[in-house]
């Protein structure tokens, strides 16, 4: 089969063309930056320049597909540049999804994403739960809006679409602020963890995989919750000290401190450039909330099988543990 992958630069995409090149099909990406992505070209997967905010350039790489899987996003928290975030996450998916109906492309995997939910307030909520706002950040609400004023009309009007909602994705290289937390926690620098903050935790080849699936398996015009097991922040890292002899945070400050520290910075941010991970918005979703969903769905009718955050942090951790030159033998079960 022949596939297209937007965002093949990034995290997921990346781990998913790779997976489809190893599973024998032929892979193209779409890069804004060419140059920069010698290491998919090395994989064997074929590049193309384009860009999902310019709609003509979606095109040729599109044409003759057997199936897309479009991952490319704006992912920023504590950044200000509201209007970037929408001309990605809204316009850029409603031009990909635009040009694969009048190109005909006969399946399509979409990537959403739990956030679309914002903190649940405890609740496991499934696909069909719908928020109506407020959002915490411009992530949630830009693919709330991607999500239920785009791709789900559009599925609904007879496009071929199955669309997937990660939670969490960790993982060995993880780019992200969760794989940053790691990586302070390993150098013995990061003394805070928030008290009641839970998210869904999936391995990044897991959630991969999941896409797969979906394009294999996934019923058209149907969303999947593929995320993983639920785990508060503070049983993260205390399974990491498990795994690696580690302390693990001792300050677990509850939502109430969070959210004055919040007010605090917003104040600041307003007067003097913060680092992103201190701003208002990084702050506020860590106050307690709960980006949590239940993959009943896609277990059922996908065959998502997702590990264990033992074995995925125990992987994640000696690669990364390697990755900065400490002693890995300390990781238990390496």
């Amino acid at each position: 089969m022949k596939y297209l992958v937007t965002g093949a630069s990034g995290f997921i995409g990346g781990c998913l063309a790779r997976q489809l090149v190893r599973d024998g099909h032929e892979v193209a990406a779409l890069v804004r930056n060419p140059g920069a992505a010698g290491d998919l070209e090395a994989a064997g997967v074929s590049i193309h320049q384009g860009d999902v905010r310019d709609k003509p350039s979606l095109r040729a790489p599109m044409s003759g597909i057997d199936g897309l899987f479009h991952l490319a996003a704006w992912y920023r928290i504590g950044v200000n540049d509201r209007g970037e975030a929408y001309r990605i996450n809204v316009e850029g998916t409603r031009n990909v999804l635009e040009t694969a109906r009048e190109l005909g492309v006969p399946r399509i995997v979409y990537t959403s994403t739990v956030a679309v939910s914002s903190d649940t307030g405890g609740r496991l909520v499934d696909e069909g739960f719908r928020h109506q706002g407020p959002w915490l950040t411009q992530y949630e609400r830009t693919k709330w809006m991607a999500h239920y004023q785009v791709a789900r009309p559009m599925a609904e009007a007879g496009l071929p679409l199955v669309i997937l909602q990660p939670g969490v994705v960790y993982g060995p290289g993880d780019p992200s602020a969760i794989g940053t937390a790691f990586r302070q926690y390993l150098r013995g620098r990061l003394p805070v963890t928030p008290q009641q903050t839970a998210f869904c935790w999936a391995h990044l080849e897991d959630t991969a995989a999941a896409h797969r699936l979906a394009m294999e398996r996934g019923r058209l015009g149907e969303s999947y919750i593929v995320a993983g097991p639920v785990h508060t922040f503070r049983e993260v890292f205390e399974l990491a000290e498990r795994l690696t002899g580690i302390p693990a945070p001792r300050i677990h400050p509850g939502p109430s401190a969070m959210k004055s520290a919040a007010a605090l910075t917003k104040i600041l941010g307003a007067v003097i450039p913060l680092p992103s991970a201190y701003s208002a918005e990084s702050l506020n979703i860590m106050a307690g909330t709960t980006y949590i969903g239940d993959n009943r769905k896609a277990r059922r009718e996908l065959g998502f099988t997702p590990r264990s955050l033992a074995e995925g942090l125990r992987e994640t951790l000696r690669n990364e543990m390697k990755r900065l030159g400490l002693t890995t033998g300390e990781v238990a079960g390496s």
